[in-house]
């Protein structure tokens, strides 16, 4: 059987187009120089041309395998990409999936594979699936999915579990699964029986495209290997609205007595492809856009009401403009706590500002924040009643249109001003290396147009927030998000790869989280998915490291990294190109050549020595100076903060 696609075969009787060139590759060689970037397969019979292409069991009951009606599922879903590790416990399903147009990229580490569907899903709307053997396999999946779950990534962990026949008797790899991500998931489907393969199974796809979150599909693994009749359903595409009609309502009202209206855009506004929408009424108010942490992507940053973002190492632009407002339009944003928390040594958010929120789900407006009107709704279509709506209408904030603008301008020339003061302010530190800041301006002047940036979790990555900037609508931002895990950027880089191919794809990781995904390395060779990793050698836990600056003496515990070798070099001997920068002025050009190296189809570790120098702190709430009541432990008060706020041995 062979699967027809636009550039080929793919199939039983013809090589996956995936596969690589055989021959021997020398230690310290790179891939071949032609692309080896690879179109997706299209699974068959997704959107038939007539009737007659209609498979017989999307319209009703056919005789199948277990196995076949879980597979023939993902098809109906357009599922062509799965990410995991192979496993005996799901193997009548996998020997299937080259037939159905399904490609298993076989990864390094099962957390490593959510992480891949997370960042593919977001780059392409799409269901990212991934899959492991039971028991420790999936085990594995726990972290990947808490950081999709706090992203509302619709992520599908198909989790194979213990035959029912030994459940419970303590036999090899088992454990009970379905508790493991209970508060993870917005839906566990445990197949309790195998004739409801295909309508559980189904409906876990519904339900994550629905409710915006990784849903979980448990199945005991006999029941592969069931035979009876089954019907695959047409996915259930739920229609979203506006909102309640008073709540639209009484939310144009409030901004049409505003005077100095300001939008606030999160992540729902890019997830919801509403930029355009939420730029039109920007327009129509003439109101600053300030974005959420690590949403930089819910505004092309060229857009004149582009204020910057919130959060840590934000924008002051957008923090001031929020701080200014009488009234804060929040759209598709469940105003995360950590996300408002204050800056630079200043609690912005406004007391008096009457708050809107728009969020799709009921249980996350108002709950971290006072709201005076709450709009459950879809974010897109909410934008587009406000902006009808209030056409035409009688706006209290035209009348100072004009200088609301002017001081809108002024206050984004004092943060570009400011921080360019930042970045180039002198420390004392040592002269062989690249100041982190530095690094980070110059890769985001190095990063071409449509480029999609997933950071992982850090104190330099996490400064990055102040430099990056996306000039094109679309998602383009990856960050394990409120969950904050470490080992996120790289492979979530890498799915967003699959996910789009035509586009550069870059992590920015610090020296202490990349061993936890290096070894993903090996797949971008291996499966033929060239992603750039930016890694930030200074040869510590920086993040860690600042509360122990500022709070504990700079008594530095467990995060020192003695590094005495070179990651650029360790990525040459997996066949991947490897680049070392020492001086701020190789940066650009190094990101460039990265660039080059993967339109060519092969991967790079740009490896960045950067000093030890550190930002500021994240939990500066959650913090305090240590106070000891033991004698042993004494000499370990601290009566002040580091008067410096730099390590000592910067």
């Amino acid at each position: 059987a062979v699967v027809s696609t636009q550039s080929g075969h793919y199939g039983r009787g013809a090589a996956p187009l995936y596969s690589r060139t055989k021959g021997t590759v020398a230690a310290a060689s790179a891939p071949p120089s032609t692309s080896l970037v690879v179109p997706a397969s299209t699974p068959p019979a997704i959107v038939p041309q007539n009737e007659a292409e209609i498979p017989l069991h999307y319209t009703e009951p056919v005789k199948m395998m277990a196995s076949e009606a879980l597979v023939e599922t993902m098809v109906r879903n357009k599922v062509n990409n799965i990410f995991g590790i192979v496993g005996s416990a799901f193997m009548d399903a996998l020997d299937i999936f080259p037939e159905a147009g399904i490609r298993f990229l076989a990864v390094q580490h099962e957390q490593n594979a959510v992480h891949m569907a997370d960042g593919y899903s977001r780059i392409s709307g799409k269901h990212g699936v991934c899959t492991a053997q039971n028991g420790p396999g999936i085990s594995n999946f726990v972290t990947g999915m808490a950081a999709a779950y706090w992203a509302h990534s619709p992520v599908i962990a198909l989790t194979p579990e213990a035959g029912t026949m030994t459940k419970g008797l303590g036999g090899f790899q088992e454990v009970d699964q379905l508790p493991l991500f209970e508060p993870i998931t917005k839906y566990q489907g445990h197949v309790n029986n195998p004739l409801r393969m295909a309508e559980i199974s189904a409906r876990a796809f519904d339900i994550a495209m629905s409710e915006r979150g990784p849903t979980q599909i448990n199945i005991p693994r006999d029941y592969l290997y069931h035979e009876g009749m089954y019907h695959i359903p047409a996915p259930n595409v739920v229609e979203k609205g506006a909102g309640g009609p008073k709540s639209i309502l009484a939310a144009v009202e409030m901004i049409k007595s505003a005077k100095n209206p300001v939008i606030l855009a999160g992540g729902g506004v890019t997830m919801g492809g509403a930029e355009a929408e939420v730029a039109e009424l920007a327009a129509l108010l003439g109101a600053p856009v300030a974005v959420t942490y690590l949403h930089n992507d819910a505004l092309p940053a060229d857009n004149p009401h582009y204020a910057g973002s919130l959060g840590y190492q934000g924008s002051q632009a957008a923090m001031h403009s929020i701080r200014d407002a009488d009234v804060v339009l929040a759209l598709g944003t469940r105003l995360s706590p950590f996300g408002t928390l204050p800056q630079y040594g200043e609690d912005y958010w406004p007391t008096d500002a009457k708050i809107i929120q728009v969020e799709a789900d009921p249980r996350r407006i108002g709950l971290t924040k006072r709201v005076d009107v709450g709009i459950c709704g879809d974010v897109k279509e909410a934008a587009k009643a406000l902006v009808q709506q209030l056409g035409g209408a009688e706006l209290a904030c035209n009348a100072n249109r004009a200088q609301r603008m002017e001081r809108f301008a002024e206050l984004k020339n004092i943060w570009s001003e400011k921080l360019g003061a930042i970045t180039t302010e002198e420390v004392e530190a040592c002269t062989d290396r690249i100041r982190p800041r530095h690094a980070l301006a110059a890769l985001e002047k190095g990063l071409v147009p449509r480029s999609i940036v997933a950071t992982d979790i850090g104190n330099i990555c996490s400064v990055s927030n102040s430099y990056l900037k996306f000039n094109h609508q679309g998602a383009s931002m990856l960050a394990a998000m409120t969950f904050g895990n470490c080992g996120y950027s790289f492979p979530a880089a890498m799915g967003a790869k699959i996910a789009a191919p035509d586009r550069n794809c870059v992590a920015y990781v610090g020296d202490g989280a990349w061993g936890m995904q290096l070894n993903e390395v090996l797949t971008c060779i291996r499966e033929q998915v060239p992603t750039t990793a930016v890694v930030f050698n200074n040869g510590q836990w920086g993040a860690e490291k600042k509360n122990q600056v500022l709070w504990f003496g700079d008594r530095y515990i467990g995060s020192q990294l003695h590094n005495p070798w070179s990651y650029a070099e360790i990525a040459r001997s997996m066949c991947a190109e490897g680049i070392t920068c020492t001086h701020a002025d190789q940066v650009t050009d190094a990101l460039a050549q990265a660039t080059k190296n993967q339109e060519e189809g092969k991967t790079t570790v740009l490896e960045i020595m950067v000093t030890k120098e550190l930002g500021d702190p994240f939990r500066r709430d959650a913090m305090k100076l240590p106070v000891r009541h033991l004698e042993k432990y004494r000499g370990t008060c601290q009566v002040e903060e580091s008067g410096t706020g730099q390590p000592t041995d910067l």
